[in-house]
């Protein structure tokens, strides 16, 4: 009689994955396509209906297999994938969809959203996010999605909407992240308004021709942190940073950024009233740890329109910085203004450990050793003398 080792026959007879916890298996669910999520219901009876409660849904046009060249070929999988993301919708159990992702390009099933939107709100389910990245064209919100109150987070790109007269906000809303949104200003405005506990606030654009806020209203920087009292991370792109730069800013704000932790923005040191905005910011912003400028266009100016002096220290001796830990400058050109930012910040700031520089691939490897001898040589006031400066070459 052959003698068998009962350690590896256990091991052989042992259905492994079927011995994971559920939450160990809803874990690696959210890490897969949803695609493959789904096929793992043939693994065993516990993996069959597990992709039921994964909190976090990707719809992508890869949901349908098969190629999509011709316009036939389109119809069909739009069709496919349609069904698909219905018949995830209806099977999903969980007590909570964490997010819903729409990747979508050629397919444009704005249409089907629409429905999908309504059969969320059918449900019991809580929906806490939700993200519509439109590769092509441009998605129209309807107005059943500000229906959804549970939101707390919303990322769109490509989309464009209208509120509805009975819109009455997002009450549990922290995050909205917007790239290449259409919106007007009157309704930007009024959607920040109604979001009481809005957070951070992420404005992107691509494209110059991209006028987010369309129409006869104008807004300002000033109009909208004032919709945002509870703000702790902004970050403003060129575009946007342009637009509600135009009606110009106070030297401070009339209300102060009392939460304000992380300001991102994307700056041309050659238009005074860009740096201007961005200073006003830094001034009403008490608390502020880390600031990250994207140095724009200032490459392409041929005439500087910001005064040499413009950041004389003795101009800004009310400037405190007494939380600033991180200053990050991209695409650094090795302007005189942008040195001089540089020394004004690292004089205010005690607690300061790090400052990066990211440098523009214009700026040679001579300029970069100038500037380290003038860094490390030329005596200026250094209110943290033991900041790390780091020069970084693209």
């Amino acid at each position: 009689m052959e003698y068998q080792n009962p350690t590896r026959t256990h091991c052989l007879n042992s259905d492994i994955i079927s011995t994971l916890p559920q939450n160990i298996i809803e874990y690696i669910l959210c890490l897969m396509p949803l695609r493959d999520a789904l096929r793992t219901s043939v693994l065993s009876k516990k993996w069959r209906y597990s992709w039921e409660k994964v909190p976090k849904l990707a719809f992508t046009d890869n949901l349908a297999e098969g190629p999509s060249s011709y316009l036939g070929e389109v119809v069909e999988k739009r069709l496919k994938v349609t069904r698909a993301i219905r018949h995830v919708l209806t099977r999903h159990n969980g007590p909570t969809i964490l997010e819903l992702n729409f990747s979508v390009g050629q397919l444009k099933l704005f249409s089907d959203f629409d429905q999908i939107i309504i059969r969320c709100l059918s449900r019991q389910n809580v929906v806490k996010e939700v993200i519509f990245i439109i590769k092509d064209g441009c998605y129209n919100l309807p107005f059943s999605f500000f229906s959804l109150q549970g939101l707390e987070r919303i990322h769109l790109q490509n989309c464009g909407f209208e509120l509805p007269l009975t819109f009455y906000g997002f009450s549990r809303l922290r995050r909205i992240l917007f790239t290449n949104v259409e919106v007007s200003a009157e309704m930007l405005q009024e959607f920040l308004s109604h979001c009481p506990l809005l957070d951070e606030v992420i404005l992107n654009g691509y494209q110059e021709s991209v006028d987010f806020a369309s129409g006869g209203n104008k807004l300002t920087f000033v109009d909208l942190l004032r919709c945002v009292p509870l703000l702790k991370t902004l970050e403003v792109s060129k575009y946007y940073m342009k637009y509600l730069t135009a009606g110009g800013m106070p030297d401070k704000l009339p209300t102060s950024l009392a939460h304000l932790k992380h300001l991102h923005l994307d700056v041309c040191f050659m238009e005074q009233i860009e740096i201007s905005s961005a200073i006003c910011m830094i001034r009403s912003s008490p608390v502020l740890e880390k600031i990250v400028f994207l140095m724009c266009d200032n490459e392409k100016l041929p005439v500087q329109q910001t005064s040499s002096n413009f950041f004389d220290s003795k101009d800004y001796s009310d400037l405190k910085l007494d939380h600033l830990e991180t200053l990050e400058m991209k695409m650094f050109n090795n302007l005189p203004l942008e040195m001089e930012f540089v020394k004004l910040v690292m004089a205010m700031s005690p607690v300061l450990k790090k400052v990066r520089i990211e440098l523009n691939d214009n700026v040679s490897v001579d300029e970069e050793l100038k500037m380290l001898k003038d860094m490390l040589l030329l005596p200026f006031p250094r209110a943290s003398p033991s900041a790390k400066l780091i020069f970084v070459r693209p």
